[in-house]
């Protein structure tokens, strides 16, 4: 795919496609008054036949004319209808033979959309559009999209568009590397096949570097919690440590966790039947980290990171772990294990535990860890906790920033009663109430002394029902906070 900009001239850009937008009551923006005026008012006359009522994510394809993308009301007119538009259009472009287009929607006033989130949006909106699921079905494919060329437009600073666009590209290509690989079956993407897809990568990057811990190296790490979630399953387990050195100096380290359970059925726990196919979308998280470590060697960016990514299956069985067993974490705190369904935050505590070693400045973890933020928040927003403000703020701000939000919930030391247990340090649950945020108090139990943000994405990583498969989220918004913490 190649991307550019445009400053002016729209109407004589040697491109197959305009991309003009319409706001409704039939209202044209500044870009098509211009090539409606260049076009003898064909627009305009269009428009007036009442065919196209200019609705948010509307879209008509006209030929020799401009294509047209509803914008909504003029007056709502805002950032993420913007995207809207665009995502429609681009979305309606590749199922066409088009080859190349130039994007005019008019944009929000108070530079809500400035030139270089312009060009983030439209390369990483493309890069969505052009995703095809890979799936395993015989039939004859469909063409691929003949889509090579986009230009984004009007511009004033070029470079900010320009450097916007080549984030866009990554950040498209970190999401593409988080679907590819959570839409895969469990029976394919198993901790070994998550494993040689980070040394591969680790293979095509020289600022890539990676160990994988097999079970008996994870025994010796006295993984016992991670080890506990695995032993009912015939699929050994994994630890993934990928290392990124993009810095010429190696200051200390972002840690990025991921929850790489390749298919959950709840273990003893077990889960209903209706729906338990999704569960192959438990390794999100981990997914989420090898697309953002793939986006720093893209991009070269000046950062030291360090990926860790906790891989299991999590089944039912003769050797399964059961509740009221208890096991000791690799931190020395022993865990009564009450529900084995809620086995994500026990490898998440190894592997936060295992973050130490690297004396990170930060550490974020990235799980889809409780049905309960899906209650709370919805598909809209991912949770956030976190025992450092300044971190949690920073991942607040680069949400809103990448129209990847999440909402920031309450970590105070109440919730931490729930998890009071007769014989161990503490349980793996805290009962109903709270789900999300005694989970996230149990993950609490082994960072202190870390700066630690996370992340709870199990209401954002995937679609169910006809949409089924991967978001991609939150891959743009750890872009963004990489990209930021790079720039400093």
């Amino acid at each position: 795919m190649e991307f550019g900009v445009w400053t002016k001239g729209l109407a004589t850009l040697a491109v197959d496609c305009l991309v003009l937008g319409v706001f409704e009551e039939a209202q044209l923006g500044a870009q098509g008054g211009s090539v409606d005026a260049a076009s003898g008012g064909r627009l305009r006359k269009l428009l007036a036949r009442g065919d196209f009522a200019g609705r948010a994510g509307e879209t008509l394809l006209v030929a020799d004319l401009p294509g047209i993308t509803g914008m909504g009301p003029a007056k709502q007119l805002q950032r993420r209808t913007w995207r809207k538009a665009w995502s429609a259009a681009a979305s309606a472009l590749v199922r066409t033979r088009i080859t190349s287009c130039a994007v005019a929607l008019d944009r929000p006033d108070g530079g809500e959309l400035d030139d270089y989130y312009l060009g983030r949006a439209v390369a990483e909106l493309t890069g969505a559009a052009l995703y095809r699921i890979n799936d395993l079905k015989t039939a004859r494919k469909p063409p691929a999209p003949a889509l090579k060329k986009v230009l984004a437009g009007p511009v004033r600073r070029a470079a900010a568009a320009e450097r916007g666009l080549a984030h866009g590209e990554a950040v498209a290509n970190a999401q593409s590397v988080q679907r590819d690989l959570a839409n895969l079956p469990g029976n394919i993407c198993t901790p070994i096949y998550l494993a040689e897809e980070a040394r591969a990568l680790a293979k095509r990057h020289a600022s890539l570097r990676t160990r994988v811990l097999d079970e008996a190296a994870i025994r010796r790490e006295k993984m016992g919690c991670l080890l506990a979630v695995a032993q009912g399953s015939h699929q050994p387990p994994r630890f993934i440590v990928l290392e990124y050195q993009g810095a010429k100096k190696l200051p200390p380290p972002i840690v990025l966790v991921g929850k790489g359970v390749t298919f959950d059925s709840g273990g003893i726990s077990l889960k209903d039947p209706p729906g338990m196919d999704e569960m192959k979308f438990d390794m999100s998280g981990a997914a989420s980290v090898i697309g953002a470590l793939t986006l720093a060697a893209q991009l070269r960016l000046p950062l030291h990171l360090v990926g860790l990514i906790a891989a299991v299956e999590n089944m039912p069985g003769g050797r399964a772990v059961k509740p009221g067993d208890i096991v000791t974490s690799a931190s020395g705190q022993t865990v009564e294990i009450l529900n084995t369904d809620a086995e994500g935050r026990l490898i998440l505590s190894d592997a936060l535990h295992y973050a130490r070693r690297f004396h990170p400045a930060a550490v974020v973890d990235i799980a889809t860890l409780t049905g309960a933020c899906v209650v709370a928040l919805g598909h809209h927003h991912s949770g956030l906790m976190g025992n450092d403000p300044a971190l949690v703020q920073e991942l607040v701000e680069a949400g809103q920033r990448a129209d990847d939000r999440c909402w920031q919930l309450p970590l105070t030391e109440e919730y931490a009663e729930q998890l009071k247990s007769n014989f161990a340090d503490f349980a793996n649950i805290g009962g109903r109430d709270g789900g999300a945020i005694t989970a996230a108090t149990f993950l609490g139990k082994f960072t202190q002394g870390l700066k630690w943000a996370h992340l709870d994405i199990a209401g954002t990583a995937y679609q169910s029902g006809a949409a089924k498969g991967s978001t991609g989220r939150p891959s743009a918004l750890i872009a963004d906070f990489l990209l930021k913490r790079a720039a400093r």
